[in-house]
């Protein structure tokens, strides 16, 4: 109870608006990777997986390096520090080495496996292949990052792993090899490995150049693809051009961003769990654009699935505590 002639100061507000802006990002992260996969089966008939991963890289770059001009100009307009002139230069030449192979190992390799396991396998067994990224991250955020094992984060991972179980069980047409299920699995360690260490190079670079420079980086590692991706480009429809182009735009430059972003602000762990919405997001995106009706079973390993990032993600509220206030005299 507030005593008279106390006047109450708002609590935690600065905290409070951070916060909308880490759950916007990560939204827009979720939405952003899961039309990714309706992008990839648009333009997989034109591109194999080489040409499709450098052209992405390509314009991804392109997309990176506007979105970094911007803020850094936004940021020397408003006295922002993000991103910092300079910043990069300053940083050890370990952490230039490390952003580099960063980059090439998620920019590059792991789209390239993603890509290859994706001629392999059918959608449901790569999404399924693809989510043991999450455990990986979380796995090495314990033992690498001191982040630990929180009860609820594994608890809210497990059932949101059993809602893509469902998934890929409803959306599984049984076509599958050795050579697919492995490439999935690298991909899935690539990208939880990726992850885990992107969270430690974030102490010394912003997010923003740091995904720039990363990208860039997978770009040259994918340049012997260039010969076969203009070949690809001359043939292909307009239609799969298009979808490239929206990949290397949406899914890459500002999904890495924002993903940057939340990584940068929360756990590695707590981060990598929302992508667990990611199939489910898929499944209505199917059906919104692809006009593919899911399975009733897709939908309910959906809700299972964001369920699961829900408990996940949040953490027990504490007992309220009074609101700070000054005495008036």
């Amino acid at each position: 109870m507030t005593q008279p002639g106390a006047i109450d100061v708002p609590v935690n507000t600065p905290a409070r608006r951070d916060r909308a802006l880490v759950v916007g990002a990560a939204s827009v992260t979720v939405v952003l990777w899961a039309s990714a996969f309706v992008g990839i089966r648009a333009a997989a008939e034109d591109f194999d997986p080489g040409p499709l991963t450098l052209a992405r890289a390509v314009v991804g770059s392109l997309g990176l390096a506007l979105l970094h001009s911007v803020l850094r100009a936004r940021g020397a307009r408003t006295g922002g520090a993000t991103p910092q002139r300079g910043r990069l230069r300053d940083a050890p030449r370990r952490v230039l080495v490390g952003i580099v192979l960063w980059g090439v190992a998620w920019f590059g390799v792991y789209n390239i496996a993603l890509n290859a396991a994706e001629h392999h396998v059918d959608a449901g067994t790569a999404a399924l292949l693809v989510n043991l990224a999450p455990m990986v991250t979380a796995v090495l955020a314990g033992l690498v990052l001191g982040e630990g094992f929180p009860r609820r984060l594994i608890a809210g991972m497990a059932v949101a792993f059993l809602g893509v179980v469902v998934v890929a069980a409803a959306t599984s047409t049984g076509r599958y090899d050795a050579v697919g299920v492995l490439l999935g699995i690298a991909a899935a360690v690539i990208y939880g490995t990726a992850a885990t260490f992107q969270k430690r190079l974030l102490q010394h670079v912003d997010a923003p150049t740091m995904t720039l420079v990363g990208c860039l980086a997978g770009t040259v590692a994918c340049l012997p693809f260039a010969p076969e991706l203009v070949r690809a480009v001359a043939a292909a429809p307009a239609s799969s051009v298009l979808s490239v182009v929206y990949l290397g735009v949406f899914p890459t430059a500002v999904a890495f961003t924002t993903w940057g972003y939340v990584l940068s602000r929360t756990s590695a762990g707590r981060t990598a769990a929302t992508t667990y919405a990611v199939p489910a997001v898929v499944v209505v995106l199917s059906w919104l654009v692809l006009r593919e009706t899911p399975p009733a079973l897709a939908l309910l390993g959906g809700a299972l699935a964001l369920a699961g990032v829900a408990v996940a993600t949040t953490r027990r509220s504490s007992p309220a505590r009074p609101a700070p206030h000054l005495e008036t005299r």
